[in-house]
């Protein structure tokens, strides 16, 4: 019964989450060539509370737990579980005074309204996931930048998104890299739950009432052993995972 009210509900969804796009593309463009990368991150962090408040029409909710005062004078590196697409505008709206940059594939990087437009101008980058030497170049790229500029990086280093819940093995190479280029990071794992039900049934119809949420666990060190690091950030993701269960 869910499944066929949701045929009528999500091309409501869908206008509304379409509409955000293209009127946020040219405010977006607007703010960034009259004001510059600040007013550009404002405007992309209004954009994404207002995708999170389409959902809402699904009855979708949001639970964000954030329970440590995270410094915004050095760079993080956030390391979280990847369910759908719908990840990633509550990280960017609840980390947004962290400035969260993304590791995309390229192909995100042209002819979407808004998101093209943020991620080639807003200080993420754009991976060719068939070419793994640049990919890892580029991800390095990223490390340099918020060491430099104290941001922050969200890396899902399970590759691919989990179509159940359950989480993948990490492929830590990306992250190595940004650990290696940002040394003096501080690593936030974070567990989402739930976010893959909005898609369980595939791009059409979508899923109707999910409780996503969003667990931040105690941040990491960097104190050199980058393998022993990685094992515990993963230990600590998966820790918060329950949502396939």
């Amino acid at each position: 019964m869910q499944k066929l009210i949701s045929y009528f509900i999500t091309p409501l969804f869908f206008i509304a989450f379409g509409l955000c796009l293209l009127v946020f593309h040219p405010i977006q463009w607007l703010a960034f060539r009259l004001f510059g990368y600040h007013k550009l991150k404002k405007v992309v962090s209004v954009l994404n509370w207002s995708l999170m408040r389409t959902t809402n029409i699904l009855g979708t909710t949001y639970r964000f737990t954030n329970n440590y005062n995270l410094p915004t004078n050095r760079p993080l590196i956030i390391v979280t579980n990847h369910q759908s697409m719908y990840d990633i505008p509550p990280l960017i709206w609840h980390m947004r005074k962290y400035h969260p940059k993304f590791v995309s594939k390229k192909e995100l990087g042209k002819g979407i309204p808004s998101v093209s437009f943020n991620l080639t101008h807003g200080g993420s980058v754009l991976i060719d996931r068939k070419d793994g030497k640049s990919a890892i170049i580029e991800i390095g790229k990223l490390g340099s930048y918020i060491e430099k500029h104290n941001r922050s990086a969200v890396i899902f280093p399970e590759g691919t998104r989990s179509r159940d819940g359950h989480p993948k093995p990490f492929k830590s190479m990306g992250l190595k890299m940004l650990l290696k280029k940002a040394p003096s990071a501080l690593i936030v794992p974070i567990s989402i739950n739930n976010s893959w039900k909005l898609v369980r049934y595939g791009k059409f119809p979508m899923g109707l009432g999910a409780k996503v949420s969003f667990d931040v666990h105690e941040p990491l060190e960097n104190k050199g052993d980058i393998d022993a690091l990685i094992r515990k950030i993963e230990a600590a993701v998966n820790s918060g995972i329950n949502s396939f269960k």
